[in-house]
């Protein structure tokens, strides 16, 4: 008989949760926000314990899940039709790079720092910071670039252009502290990196927020009060 009682409950809850994803599943897929994400968890909770829970009737199901349902659809009807409630509920992408400079209060109030931004650009492809024109941190944790335009998308090919050499950045200077290591993979030292900083009117290492070395490109630099907001 217990059996038989969470299978009805089971079968249940799987044609309402079918229905509920039909009404308001492709938001929670595409636009998969942290709060879509504790609602999908609250709700697999409320679904778990009213199965496995022998005291409690089938209609609590229905009940459970319609209440939440009719909450989550609610919001999401309100957000679509004013657009200050929707900024409100689902907040705004962080913009953590501007016109090739990195935003450093925008990167903390986002909660990341550096090598978890470094990570999100190289899951796009991109591997220096030096590339990037705007970069915004979406409200799902992805990210959204826009790169400058000598390094956008183009072939050898359409220029006929004989192949050239490929290198990898190196990170030498990250939040104000200097990678040793890095430096010394490059075969340069403190003199050598000073007086480049120097040549940038920075007299101190712990002046730089982001500094990274590309063989063929030189020296980028990223002081920390280089963002001015406008």
């Amino acid at each position: 008989m217990e059996l038989i009682q969470i299978s009805i409950k089971l079968v249940i809850g799987f044609f309402i949760l079918f229905l509920l994803i039909r009404i308001i599943g492709h938001k929670l897929i595409d636009q998969f926000t942290p709060f879509h994400f504790i609602s999908a968890v609250v709700l697999s909770e409320l679904l778990g314990n009213a199965i496995y829970e022998e005291t409690v009737p089938i209609y609590y199901i229905l009940f459970t899940i319609f209440i939440w349902g009719s909450l989550l659809f609610l919001l999401e009807y309100i957000a679509q039709k004013s657009l200050i409630l929707r900024g409100r509920f689902e907040g705004k992408p962080s913009m953590v790079i501007h016109n090739g400079q990195i935003d450093f209060n925008e990167l903390k109030k986002s909660r990341m720092n550096l090598n978890q931004l470094q990570s999100l650009l190289r899951q796009s492809e991109i591997f220096s910071i030096r590339e990037v024109a705007y970069a915004l941190i979406e409200l799902n944790g992805s990210i959204s670039v826009l790169k400058k335009s000598q390094y956008q998308k183009t072939t050898q090919e359409d220029f006929n252009m004989p192949p050239q050499p490929v290198y990898l950045p190196i990170t030498l200077i990250k939040d104000g502290e200097l990678i040793q290591k890095h430096l010394k993979d490059i075969n340069k030292d403190e003199r050598w990196l000073k007086g480049q900083l120097i040549a940038q009117n920075i007299t101190k290492v712990d002046d730089v927020l982001f500094a990274e070395w590309l063989e063929n490109d030189g020296l980028f630099v990223i002081p920390y009060e280089s963002f001015q907001p406008h």
